[in-house]
C-alpha cells in the first residue's frame, strides 16, 4: 500500500532549509520519498505505509521547524 501526504512547515527560507526538513522525513521507515517547496512551505510525502502527523511533525521539529 503506498500513500502519499501533503504537510505545510513554517520558517523555511532557503535550499539548505528544505534539504534539512528533507533528511529528516526520508530517515522515517517507510519512506520512500519527500518533496519541499520552500515559496509556500509545501512537503509532500510518499510511503509505503501510512505516516501519522505526529511522526512527521516529530522529524520536522528535529530538523528546526514546525508544521503549520
Amino acid at each position: 500500500m503506498s500513500t502519499t501526504s501533503t504537510y505545510t512547515v513554517t520558517g523555511m527560507t532557503c535550499g539548505h532549509c528544505a534539504a534539512s526538513v528533507r533528511e529528516e522525513i526520508e530517515a522515517l521507515p517507510g519512506v520512500t520519498s519527500v518533496e519541499v517547496t520552500v515559496d509556500d512551505g509545501s512537503v509532500r510525502v510518499s510511503a509505503e505505509r501510512e505516516i501519522g502527523r505526529d511522526e512527521v511533525a516529530a522529524a520536522v521539529t528535529e530538523a528546526g521547524y514546525a508544521l503549520g
